[in-house]
């Protein structure tokens, strides 16, 4: 492959960009001295064909379904590793050691527990706020509480704030439903794991806890985990253009909720309950839904992926979670009979299979979320719980490189140089 690209201009400039090519053989080339030496910017709405950086972090091949983690495929990780140690993995590069491993988790439980005045500021919401609104503010609000992590150049320092942020966060999560259910917020507890000690939070009451099956316990440390990274997706590169600017790893994760929220991206396990709702109020059979859904080319909500061209490497994890622990959860839950026969009809309907509309990540999280208790309006916190892990990772990756601030150009298309109008004279 020749090591540089020719782009002839309408002007009949001819700018040579050199070639980049990725560790997996993805194909680039470099435009950042276009403008400089031609004048011209490219032009690609929503950065869909734009590499922004070259990362370290996350390999994604959407068309023969790959994911993989710092290299290691995420089959892998699901199957042997736990979300903490998936954490360290993204944000420090490699497998941690047994004591790296233990460090980090003590640290965990040393930063698990919110300032008694931030538990204050619960009561300023409203009982029907939407939980992502007080989890990106109460992420700033631990922030105050903090001021160190505004000094975070040396490792040892953002140590504590990545720690810091990965523990209170879950603390912050499930207090933030406790309120908005009227019950009273409860403690952490030092003894139980990562995933089990928020199932703790989110439904022990006092003098009666919660005791998680470890099978339950799994589904969701594998939920966390494979939602930990996914590439420079909207919130992730929120994230990114967050840091770029100096902003703490604090403020940038806040700003990376808020990308999240939107329905488009993180709340498409959201979109799955709210279709089965529809389907179960309707009364209507689920293989005439699906034909309704062909015959007006409507959307299946949790089947296919804008990434994932064949099938989601996700969706086969959890799938397999969802048949393990379903059984056991014993849910009597007319919603997730439904699910199960859309699976079915999608999977054995033409239709589906030769468009490759096979269902994702987002149908299997959700069913099982919603057999574990976990309210709807809590499915795209979950989300950004798991998610946590790669926004560090990616704040982390920025400050390394000690990357410019983030700018995008545009092309303008408005109205052309015109006189000021005084008011009287306006129409």
């Amino acid at each position: 492959m020749n090591d540089t690209a020719k782009i002839t201009l309408p002007d009949g400039q001819v700018f040579e960009a050199p070639s980049v090519i990725g560790s997996e053989n993805e194909p680039s080339i470099d435009i950042t001295k276009m403008r400089g030496q031609t004048g011209y910017i490219t032009l690609d709405p929503g950065y869909r064909n734009t590499g922004s950086v070259a990362s370290k972090i996350t390999f994604i091949d959407g068309e023969k379904g790959i994911l993989r983690y710092r290299g290691i495929p995420i089959e892998e990780m699901a199957k042997h590793s736990t979300f903490v140690e998936t954490a360290l993995l993204l944000i420090y590069g490699e497998l941690p050691t047994k004591e790296q491993l233990a460090r980090f988790r003590e640290l965990l439980t040393i930063e698990q527990n919110i300032h008694e005045g931030l538990r204050n500021a619960y009561d300023g919401f409203p009982a029907n706020g939407h939980p992502m609104a007080i989890l990106s503010a109460m992420i700033n609000a631990v922030s105050c509480y903090h001021p160190d992590i505004m000094q975070m150049e040396d490792e040892f320092n953002f140590e504590k704030a990545a720690a810091r942020l990965l523990s209170k966060v879950r603390t912050v999560a499930a207090a933030a439903y406790k309120t908005s259910i009227g019950q009273r917020i409860m403690y952490p507890r030092p003894d139980l794991s990562y995933c089990a000690n928020f199932l703790h939070m989110m439904f022990s009451i006092p003098h009666q806890e919660y005791c998680p099956d470890p099978d339950v316990v799994q589904a969701l440390n594998q939920i966390l985990l494979l939602h930990a990274d996914h590439e420079q997706n909207c919130s992730t590169s929120t994230v990114r253009m967050v840091g770029s600017s100096g902003a703490n790893l604090f403020a940038s994760c806040a700003a990376g909720v808020c990308a999240l929220w939107g329905p488009l991206h993180g709340g498409a396990n959201v979109a799955v309950l709210k279709q089965l709702n529809e389907i179960q109020k309707s009364g209507v059979d689920v293989h005439d839904y699906v034909e309704d859904i062909k015959k007006n080319k409507g959307k299946l909500f949790g089947f296919g992926h804008g990434v994932y061209k064949n099938f989601d490497p996700r969706a086969k994890i959890l799938k397999e979670s969802a048949d393990k622990v379903l059984p056991k959860l014993g849910v009597n839950d007319p919603l997730l009979e439904i699910a199960k026969r859309l699976e079915e009809a999608a999977l054995e309907d033409d239709y589906f299979v030769s468009r490759k509309l096979y269902p994702n990540v987002d149908f299997y999280s959700g069913i099982i979320m919603r057999a574990m208790g976990i309210p709807v309006n809590m499915f795209t916190v979950m989300f950004a719980i798991g998610r946590m892990p790669g926004w560090i990772a990616n704040w982390k990756e920025v400050r390394d490189q000690k990357s410019s601030i983030y700018r995008p150009r545009q092309v303008y298309v408005g109205e052309p140089k015109r006189d000021y109008v005084p008011l009287e004279n306006r129409g």
